[in-house]
C-alpha cells in the first residue's frame, strides 16, 4: 500500500474514532444533565375526563403527552386536594401530619414546617423553585409556598375561587404574589398561564435548573367558561353542567398546549420532564346555594370517574385513583405502566434524579424512576391512604377500604382483589379471611402511626 493509501486510511479512522467519541461523550453527558421539572397538576379531574381513557372530551395536547410518554395506569392519590399536595411536598402520607381533608374557611391548619418539603431539598440541588395557581396547604400569607422552600409564587391560596373575582365562597382574598395580596382581572386558567410563560421566559435565572409546579384550578368549580370553549359540546354533554365542565377542561388542555409551544420555541423541552396529574377523582356535583352569595347555578353533573366507583372523598378507586403521565422528550418510551404508584413516591423519585438520592427520614414514598423510564415490575408494595371518611390499605392484587362509621355502626372493612375487580363491586371479605386479617392488623398499625385527630375534618373546600 503506498504512502498516500496510508495517510488516507489513517485519517479516516482518526475522524471516525473521534466522532465515535464524540458521540459517546453526548451521550453520556445527555443522559447524566439533570431534567427541569414540571408538574401540572389539574383539579378534580376524573378518570374518564381525559381523551386518553376513552372520555368525550377533547383534550389533544394532554392526550399528546400521554401517547409520547408513559402512561401511570395504577396511580394514586388522597381522596381530597389538601393532603394530596401535602403528600407531594414531603413524600408521606398526608395523615401524618393531620391533614386528612381539605384546609377550608378560617382554619389554622396547614402543612407543617418542621417537614422537609421538596422545594427545599431541591434548592440544595441547585435548582430554582416556583408555585404558580393553587396552593391550599396554608390560607394566611404567612404560610404561603415562600415559607416551604419556593422562590416565587403566585395564584390563590385557597381550594376554590370565583374565576374572575379569585375570591373565596365565603368572601376572602386569595389572590397572592409572593406573599402579598393582590387585584388582578382575568379568568384563572388564563392568568395561571401567563404568569407560567413569563415566568419562564423572563423572571426565572437562566442559567440554574429549575422546578415549576403549576397547579390549576380547572375543572373545579364554579364553571365560569366563555361560549367558545361551551359550543363544541353543546350536543355532546349530557346536560348543561357537564358541558360546562367539558369546557373547563378544553379550556385548561388548550392551555397546556400553549405551555407546550412556549417550551419548544424556548428550546426547553427537550431537558425537561413534565408530569400531569389530578389532585383527586371527580367530583359528583356541587350544590351552590351556601356558597359565593348563591351567585352560581349549582352543577347536577361534574366530571366522570367511569368505569371506578364513587367519587371525590371516598377511598374507592373513583377518588384515589386518577390520571398521571411522564412525559421526557426522547427519554421515555410511550407504553402503559400498571405498576401501582403512589404520590408520595414523586419526591424521592425527583429528588432522585435531579442529582441527590439521600433522603430525610421523613420520606415514605419510593423512588421508582425504574420502574417508569424501563417499566421494572414494583414487587410487594403498600400504599397506604387515609382521608377523613375512610382509609385504605394496597397491596397488589388487594385493596383493604376501612370505614368507622359512628360508634353505634362500629368500624367496617371491604376487601377488593382491584386487578380482578377493579371496579370494586365483589366485597371479597370472607372469602380470604387470611388475607383480610393480614390487612386489617397492618392498616390499624399505619393509623396508629399518624397523629391523634381531636375532631374530624370538614371535607368542604
Amino acid at each position: 500500500m503506498n504512502t498516500s493509501k496510508q495517510t488516507f486510511y489513517l485519517s479516516a479512522i482518526l475522524f471516525f474514532s473521534s466522532m465515535l467519541l464524540f458521540c459517546q461523550q453526548n451521550k453520556v453527558k445527555k443522559q447524566s444533565t439533570n431534567p427541569n421539572i414540571i408538574i401540572i397538576i389539574a383539579d378534580d379531574l376524573g378518570w374518564n375526563d381525559v381523551g386518553y381513557n376513552g372520555s368525550e372530551i377533547k383534550t389533544p395536547n394532554i392526550d399528546f403527552l400521554a401517547k409520547n410518554g408513559v402512561q401511570l395506569n395504577r396511580f394514586y392519590v388522597s381522596p381530597t386536594c389538601s393532603p394530596t399536595r401535602a403528600s407531594l411536598l414531603t413524600g408521606r402520607p398526608a395523615s401524618r401530619m393531620g391533614i386528612l381533608a381539605p384546609i377550608s374557611d378560617k382554619s389554622d391548619l396547614k402543612l407543617p414546617d418542621s417537614v422537609p418539603t421538596l422545594p427545599q431539598l431541591l434548592k440544595k440541588n441547585g435548582y430554582e423553585t416556583a408555585l404558580i395557581g393553587k396552593w391550599h396547604l396554608g390560607l394566611k400569607l404567612s404560610s404561603s409556598p415562600k415559607a416551604y422552600g419556593f422562590d416565587y409564587s403566585y395564584g390563590f391560596l385557597h381550594g376554590q375561587i370565583d374565576q374572575y373575582t379569585h375570591l373565596y365562597k365565603n368572601g376572602d382574598k386569595s389572590w397572592y404574589r409572593n406573599g402579598e395580596f393582590i387585584d388582578e382581572k382575568g379568568h384563572t386558567t388564563d392568568l395561571v398561564t401567563n404568569e407560567s410563560l413569563k415566568w419562564l421566559s423572563q423572571i426565572r435565572n437562566k442559567k440554574q435548573n429549575f422546578y415549576l409546579q403549576i397547579a390549576y384550578s380547572a375543572p373545579h368549580f364554579p364553571l365560569q367558561e366563555e361560549e367558545k370553549w361551551k359550543t363544541p359540546y353543546n350536543k355532546i354533554a349530557k346536560d348543561s353542567s357537564r358541558r360546562d365542565f367539558a369546557a373547563a377542561m378544553a379550556h385548561l388542555d388548550h392551555s397546556i398546549g400553549i405551555l407546550l409551544q412556549d417550551l419548544k420555541k424556548q428550546k426547553l423541552d427537550e431537558n425537561t420532564l413534565i408530569i400531569f396529574m389530578s389532585d383527586n377523582g371527580a367530583m359528583e356535583n356541587w350544590d351552590s346555594r351556601n356558597e359565593y352569595g348563591g351567585i352560581h347555578r349549582p352543577n347536577p353533573t361534574l366530571g366522570d370517574n367511569t368505569p371506578l366507583r364513587d367519587w371525590k372523598t371516598s377511598n374507592y378507586e373513583g377518588a384515589v385513583r386518577v390520571p398521571c403521565v411522564f412525559y421526557w422528550k426522547d427519554h421515555l418510551k410511550n407504553y402503559k405502566n400498571s405498576d401501582y404508584i403512589s404520590v408520595t413516591d414523586f419526591l424521592p423519585t425527583i429528588l432522585a434524579l435531579t442529582g441527590n438520592k439521600k433522603l430525610p427520614n421523613t420520606v415514605e414514598g419510593k423512588n421508582v424512576w425504574k420502574d417508569i423510564s424501563e417499566n421494572k415490575a414494583i414487587e410487594n408494595r403498600t400504599i397506604y391512604i387515609r382521608g377523613h371518611l375512610q382509609a385504605c390499605l394496597i397491596q397488589k392484587p388487594w385493596k383493604l377500604v376501612y370505614t368507622n362509621k359512628p360508634k353505634k355502626q362500629g368500624e367496617y372493612y371491604e376487601l377488593f382483589n382491584i386487578e380482578k375487580d377493579p371496579e370494586e363491586k365483589n366485597n371479597a371479605i370472607s372469602q380470604n379471611p387470611d388475607v383480610a386479617e393480614k390487612m386489617k392488623t397492618e392498616i390499624q398499625l399505619q393509623i396508629k402511626k399518624d397523629p391523634a385527630i381531636q375532631k374530624e375534618s370538614k371535607s368542604s373546600e
